[in-house]
């Protein structure tokens, strides 16, 4: 009868013991995924690097947000003044400096960063290329298309404020390739020092203010570029054109020409 009862209960028995060991190894997954999230927190935490351009250039490019920002034309922005988030990294992506003004978008803190990778990414002592250049080439069938998937932004890096500290990306290099207007690469003597980005508004507006500011910083020495008057300026699709070689499309009527962002009112 003992038996019997044990041969009846055996199923159980095993069932148990397998729940019993899937929960020991579902804890220990657990345990161990915390572990190197923890971990991984740290490092990012603990490899904080200097900024390569020195501090008084970065506060003088960013200065000139307040500026731009203000100027009457409106950049041929949506908004008066702009509301926007303005992004400086250096030569080796390390992100310098953030700041914002006005009411803007969360999701541009991201994407001005990643605009200022991408500007100093692509351009070197031969040639310069904002981020609108890179639109028509990066577009499927374009001789970049692919390129939007090589360097992605690390979340880790995207706490919405304009400070420094774990999880600001301050001092720590958080990638991100975005290609439309809005991020140019800063010039010093010829040589890349590291790259500008501004997110808030259209992206013919945001390349606008990106540009100004450089220009007013004195930054603006590019070698080479593919516009037509040799500079990184954006070149304009014709409207109902789809955009090849470095053209980006227009985005509203309001958008001022490439020879309009050159001349600061």
């Amino acid at each position: 009868r003992v038996s019997a009862v044990q041969g009846a209960l055996q199923p159980l028995f095993t069932h148990l013991k397998r729940r019993y060991a899937m929960k020991r190894l579902f804890f220990g997954l657990a345990g161990a995924t915390l572990l190197a999230t923890g971990a991984y927190a740290q490092d990012q935490q603990q490899s904080s690097q200097a900024c390569g351009i020195p501090t008084a250039t970065v506060k003088l490019v960013q200065s000139k947000l307040a500026t731009v920002v203000t100027l009457p034309d409106g950049n041929g922005g949506i908004f008066e003044p702009n509301l926007m988030w303005s992004a400086v990294v250096d030569r080796n992506g390390v992100l310098c400096s953030v700041i914002v003004t006005g009411d803007a978008w969360p999701g541009s803190r991201a994407i001005a960063i990643a605009k200022a990778e991408t500007a100093n990414d692509f351009s070197n002592s031969k040639l310069a290329l904002s981020t609108a250049n890179l639109y028509g080439p990066t577009q499927p069938g374009g001789s970049l298309y692919g390129l939007n998937n090589s360097n992605p932004f690390n979340p880790f890096y995207n706490t919405i404020t304009t400070g420094t500290g774990d999880g600001t990306g301050v001092g720590q290099n958080p990638g991100g390739i975005i290609t439309f207007g809005g991020g140019v690469a800063l010039y010093s003597n010829g040589q890349v020092i590291g790259g500008l980005g501004v997110s808030g508004d259209s992206s013919c507006a945001d390349h606008a203010i990106a540009f100004r500011m450089r220009q007013l910083a004195g930054l603006n020495g590019v070698p080479k570029g593919v516009a037509p008057d040799d500079t990184d300026n954006i070149i304009y699709a014709p409207a109902g054109t789809p955009p090849t070689g470095f053209e980006q499309p227009h985005c509203f009527p309001s958008d001022l020409t490439p020879s309009e962002i050159e001349v600061i009112p």
